[in-house]
């Protein structure tokens, strides 16, 4: 197990539960986790939330291992391609599984043999009612369900019906396996629930081999436990399911009985994580793919810049709970923009350019300024700023009718350029629609690194040279959705349309010339940003706005505190 997690694991209700099991000896002292993701999509932040829990866990006790299985019963939705973009998702975040991957439809065979198993002893039967006959079978939370016709079939009949269903001598719906339990159970799930179903359907490691698939709740808890699994966490949803989980196993000779123990699943404000929904924006065209930087999936995270660091610190400050609630995304924004502040090199980028010619300054004069690479880490060395007579500023830094508290560039003020020299405005160029081309200024020549005599200059702004500067392209991100809860029937009516800016002119300094894919930056007064891992190009850089410099999160503590 790969022990790179920078997080301190919190004691929960989960590990005070392993702790006391270890006391009493149970699960002959070990402790096996498992994650065991459906291959129908990309993994989401929630995701990443179970992930740490099973895998830290697991590196967190002695001899502890976690296995990766993917629950792979549902063909008509799973594909080699999500097994591998699940794998890549979970070593990115610093883990490493047990062993071999593993996936339910390599116990295909003895699945069938469980489902025998039950049916010899009287616990399961082939039922042919249809689907609606069924709903109206089951009852509801308020009135009890109505025994199958086919509830008495005869061990032998069920036997014959199960093996010619595995043959293929049905119809997909003809008929079903299911568990003889409580009709009348208050629980629903416990109402002789279906374990098989007929599906002709190609299978993505199985091919057209079955063409009957157990339903998950028998194939998850028998996995389980034929890996030895000791604990088996998962989200509330399942709480209801438990019972049915130890009725199968109570009732089948497996080799051991694991514990599933339930906690509340990650919900995060402004987000949508539900795979069905995230399916549809990808298909309708709203975001550009399973890893676009807008989606809270783990590859659009990492797209949009965000550190294994900084999701598994996220994951271990929100702790692990039994109690539903909303996470504010500003958690999230603060883990990231923490890190990022530490470890990321500084440049300056100008997103909107306007040239400044500073008319005082030498036509064929250059000049190589060197600032830190970091402010706080003199260990990260130093950088190369050309200064020359023709530079770029940002149109955010120049106004010429500028508010009180503007304190950027506007006719006849002063402005420090970051890094360089003191700059007065003292003409604007404009076209003939009356649009500005240009500023033309002066420059003082004592104010190198020094403050200018008799007079206080309160504004900075970065810039960059026009003749070494670098074009790149800057796509600015915001929130998909414009509501805190987006996650309704109509989601699709909270998107947000400013969701994200692409600006194809700025001009970045120099020093970037060799920016990587996936390296991370702060832009100078602008925010965090990070090289387009697909994009970006040597001749072309890409860089995605990953968070801006604010930190409402850490502010709203400060003011709680």
């Amino acid at each position: 197990m790969m022990n790179n997690t920078d997080t301190t694991s919190k004691s929960n209700f989960i590990r005070n539960i392993i702790d006391e099991d270890l006391r009493q000896g149970k699960h002959n002292g070990k402790v096996v986790t498992r994650f065991p993701p459906e291959p129908n999509g990309f993994l989401h932040i929630g995701h990443a939330k179970s992930i740490c829990l099973n895998f830290g866990i697991a590196k967190d006790y002695a001899g502890g291992r976690c296995n990766l299985r993917f629950d792979d019963t549902n063909p008509e939705k799973e594909s080699t391609e999500y097994v591998e973009a699940i794998k890549n998702d979970v070593h990115w975040l610093g883990f490493e599984w047990d062993g071999e991957v593993r996936f339910s439809s390599s116990y295909f065979e003895q699945l069938f043999d469980f489902a025998v198993e039950l049916i010899e002893k009287g616990k399961a039967y082939v039922c042919s009612l249809t689907n609606e006959q069924m709903r109206e079978y089951r009852g509801s939370l308020i009135k009890p369900g109505i025994d199958s016709p086919y509830r008495q079939r005869s061990i032998d009949e069920n036997l014959d019906l199960f093996k010619r269903m595995r043959a293929g001598e049905f119809d997909d719906g003809a008929h079903v396996l299911r568990a003889k339990i409580d009709m009348s159970s208050p629980n629903l799930n416990m109402r002789d629930p279906i374990l098989y179903r007929i599906r002709r359907v190609t299978h993505h490691r199985t091919g057209d081999k079955w063409c009957i698939y157990p339903m998950y709740d028998f194939t998850h808890c028998i996995s389980d436990a034929l890996e030895g699994i000791t604990h088996s966490l998962c989200t509330l949803e399942f709480e209801d399911h438990r019972p049915l989980y130890d009725w199968v196993l109570d009732n089948i000779s497996t080799p051991c009985h694991p514990q599933q123990i339930e906690f509340a699943r990650l919900n995060l404000s402004h987000t949508i994580t539900s795979k069905r929904k995230l399916k549809r924006l990808i298909d309708e065209g709203f975001v550009d793919g399973w890893d676009d930087p807008r989606l809270a999936t783990i590859s659009g995270l990492r797209r949009r810049g965000y550190t294994p660091v900084a999701i598994r610190k996220f994951c271990d400050n929100i702790g692990v709970t039994r109690s539903d609630g909303i996470v504010d995304t500003a958690m999230l924004v603060h883990s990231i923009r923490e890190d990022l502040e530490i470890n990321a090199p500084r440049a300056m980028c100008v997103l909107r350019p306007i040239k400044v010619v500073i008319t005082n300054y030498p036509e064929a004069k250059e000049e190589k300024l060197t600032t830190q690479v970091h402010p706080d880490n003199p260990a990260m060395g130093q950088r190369i700023l050309p200064f020359s007579r023709e530079i770029y500023i940002d149109q955010d830094d120049f106004m010429e009718d500028p508010p009180a508290k503007f304190f950027r560039l506007a006719p006849g003020r002063e402005v420090r350029l970051r890094n360089a020299y003191v700059i007065r405005c003292d003409e604007v160029v404009k076209d003939e629609q009356g649009k500005i081309t240009e500023l033309r200024c002066s420059y003082d020549d004592k104010t190198l690194g020094a403050n200018p005599e008799g007079r206080k200059v309160k504004g900075v702004i970065h810039w960059v040279s026009v003749k070494h500067a670098l074009p790149c392209e800057v796509r600015l991100y915001d929130q998909l959705f414009t509501e805190e809860s987006p996650d309704s029937d109509d989601f699709l009516a909270h998107l947000n349309p400013q969701s994200v800016e692409i600006l194809r002119n700025c001009q970045i300094e120099p020093s970037l010339s060799g920016a990587e894919p996936e390296q991370r930056f702060q832009f100078e007064r602008l925010g965090y940003f990070c090289t387009d891992q697909y994009d970006s190009k040597p001749d072309k850089l890409v860089f995605n706005r990953t968070v801006g410099l604010r930190d409402s999160w850490a502010k709203a503590q400060s003011k709680k505190n």
